[in-house]
């Protein structure tokens, strides 16, 4: 585990100091940027931004916002790469896309600078983590063009810790990999480590008794989930750690050891903002908004009050950890991106998930939304564990997203591995036209 005493001095900083390094950092940036990177110069020039002129962070609200749409719709007119670089092309040397499963996906490059700087992000998730050198880290995932767990493992080698790519290997491989290494640290999407536990299970094996003490997780919000959080942490009987970032913007956020469930911006290397998703004005801390990143290291392809979608609320509220980030109460709540309206009540996945899987005997779901007429329908198919009273779970399935949502939900059983497993990303929220 980890102490006040672990975390540096600049992540213990006064709010002032910490205001005053923000100032410095984002003024340098800006006035840097114009003829540069063509993307910001654009738009700073659009919005009559003069650099030498700015008062920061007084003046941070009246630079423009970027969003996805914009980066997206840059690289097609200026395809592959758009025109939101800083560098020479010559000097980028590393290659991520987004995910896609909301759209297209963005291409994104950096150069080894700003690769250092997101290594240097993901050393500050690994000191709130308490992982050290000397830690043994098992990634298993697949090594494609996903951001994440690339900066993780190479940042856990900067840090001198054994880090074990586990790409290419099958569930059962991964388990005896974990047998015969004794890894002490996994790091993986939730979904990923709940479907080890059901593959485990299925093999007569307990992730209790492995090695493995701390389970760094992110890629979805299912870490800050309770529910969600609680089964990992009880199969593996391991602590789970929860981590948040995105492919264009970096590693954002961690949680530290003493504050489960809240999430610590990165206020060195961030600017974040939270707003009213709907007429983009500033929202009070406790209130949910969606969070707005600037991102202050990432020079050779930054972002600059990003608006990642992230449904969040803000708290500045010491902790016991001795860090003075601003931290995300519950991490991230959902996306606004997500939401989907059925029958007049606005749904969202992460609310979904937090119902079933408060319920052990579900092992996996998959809820789908339909068009029918004028409206939206939704039905959820359940995978049950072996001795589940297959009619109880159903009618409490239903009972709770009824009392949860206001909806009647049909609820059916499958039987098992009906549903897809998934390593990175999970789509259980399948909407038809």
């Amino acid at each position: 585990m980890s102490d006040a005493a672990d975390a540096p001095e600049p992540e213990r900083a006064s709010r002032a100091t910490l205001t005053a390094h923000q100032a410095d950092r984002l003024t340098a940036l800006v006035r840097w940027l114009p003829g540069r990177n063509q993307f910001y110069t654009r738009k700073l020039a659009d919005a009559g931004i003069d650099p030498d002129a700015l008062a920061l962070p007084q003046d941070l609200t009246t630079l423009p916002f970027t969003t996805k749409a914009e980066l997206i719709a840059d690289q097609a007119a200026s395809p592959p790469w758009g025109t939101a670089l800083s560098e020479p092309l010559d000097r980028y040397t590393r290659y991520n896309q987004t995910s896609s499963t909301t759209g297209k996906p963005l291409r994104w490059i950096d150069t080894a600078e700003s690769w250092q700087w997101m290594l240097d992000c993901w050393k500050a998730v690994y000191r709130a983590a308490g992982v050290t050198g000397r830690d043994r880290i098992l990634f298993p995932f697949s090594f494609g063009p996903f951001l994440g767990f690339w900066t993780g493992f190479d940042a856990a080698t900067e840090i001198g810790a054994h880090a074990v790519p586990a790409g290419g290997m099958t569930s059962r491989a991964r388990l005896g990999l974990i047998e015969a290494l004794q890894p002490t640290v996994v790091c993986c999407t939730p979904t990923y480590a709940m479907c080890l536990l059901d593959v485990a299970r299925e093999a007569g094996v307990s992730l209790g008794g492995s090695t493995v003490r701390v389970l760094i997780v992110a890629g979805e919000p299912g870490g800050s989930i309770p529910a969600t959080r609680r089964r990992i942490e009880q199969g593996w009987e391991a602590r789970v750690i929860d981590h948040h970032g995105l492919t264009e913007v970096g590693p954002i956020s961690f949680e530290c050891w003493e504050s489960p469930g809240f999430l610590h911006v990165n206020e060195r290397e961030y600017i974040a903002e939270v707003i009213d998703p709907d007429s983009s004005q500033p929202v009070a801390d406790g209130q949910r908004g969606e969070l707005v990143i600037t991102n202050l290291g990432r020079v050779a392809s930054p972002v600059i009050r990003y608006r990642t979608r992230d449904l969040v609320v803000r708290t500045q509220e010491p902790c016991a950890c001795g860090r003075t980030f601003a931290r995300l109460v519950g991490g991230v709540a959902a996306r606004a991106d997500d939401m989907v309206n059925v029958r007049g009540v606005n749904v969202y996945p992460a609310a979904v998930e937090a119902i079933i899987r408060d319920m052990a005997d579900v092992v996996e779901y998959r809820c789908t939304v339909r068009s029918e007429a004028s409206m939206r329908t939704m039905s959820v198919e359940v995978e049950l564990a072996a001795d589940a009273d297959a009619e109880t779970i159903q009618t409490r399935v239903a009972d709770q997203l009824r009392q949860a949502l206001g909806l009647s939900v049909p609820v059916t059983r499958v039987e098992r591995g009906v549903l897809p497993r998934f390593e990175m990303k999970a789509q259980r929220f399948v909407i038809e036209a």
